[in-house]
């Protein structure tokens, strides 16, 4: 490519909107409270699966306890989160977590696992639990069909895609994902942050996602150099 096409490619990405520009968006709805299930029987663990395997499309996403040392290298995940349309589950890890059932859902090739950032989650929960993330859309791979400048995020792919503002508290980002009981608001952290990938995955209108999902971000088609119904083609399920 010669340097005046590339001039002109770099000068055709789009920036991702601001701080405030973000700040003017009606909030992300997300789930409440009562649509948020912390996952401790086995009776529950089973609800979950028969639930998470009939809807087979499910928001993923992992938390882990910050280190504050410097140099001290972070050792988790401690929470797994899973999302579906309208409601969450909480895995707690702990000493003993529920292995037949995280590798049920993770390590499946039928269940399918949207998220945002799931490169690092597969090399932790390798790490710390031995398992393998099996069929899974990476939405940042995704949405840079949009051709932003840079990758987008949760934040950023919500404000564009659905017009809305997704709050993520700095002070619960850094909160304590290893503590035996969650306050009200890491419940609502951890539950709409693997929400939140999920609705964007379904506004986009994926092949994959099933008919009468949400209507995406009419703005979204002026910034795009393709059809919004073209953008998940490159979602393919990773395998």
């Amino acid at each position: 490519m010669s340097n005046v096409r590339r001039t002109v490619a770099k000068s055709e990405l789009l920036e991702r909107p601001s701080k405030e520009q973000v700040a003017l968006l009606p909030p992300f709805p997300g789930l409440s409270l009562k649509q948020i299930v912390v996952l401790r029987s086995p009776a529950q663990l089973e609800d979950a699966y028969r639930a998470i395997e009939e809807e087979r499309f499910v928001g993923f996403d992992t938390e882990t306890k910050p280190t504050f040392t410097k140099g001290a290298e972070a050792v988790g995940p401690h929470v797994i989160q899973f999302a579906l349309r309208s409601r969450a589950f909480i895995v707690q890890l702990g000493k003993q977590p529920p292995l037949p059932f995280l590798r049920s859902i993770i390590e499946s090739q039928e269940i399918v696992k949207i998220g945002f950032g799931l490169k690092s989650d597969r090399g932790s929960l390798f790490r710390s639990l031995g398992i393998n993330v099996g069929a899974a859309v990476e939405l940042t791979e995704t949405l840079r069909a949009l051709r932003y400048k840079h990758a987008l995020g949760a934040k950023a792919a919500v404000a564009i895609v659905l017009g809305q503002r997704l709050q993520k508290s700095k002070s619960v980002t850094t909160s304590n994902w290893a503590a035996p009981t969650f306050k009200p608001n890491q419940l609502l952290y951890a539950a709409n942050d693997a929400y939140a990938a999920l609705c964007v995955f379904r506004a986009l209108r994926s092949p994959y996602a099933p008919a009468g999902d949400p209507t995406p971000n009419p703005s979204i088609e002026r910034t795009s150099q393709r059809p919004l119904r073209a953008l998940c083609a490159a979602a393919h399920v990773e395998r």
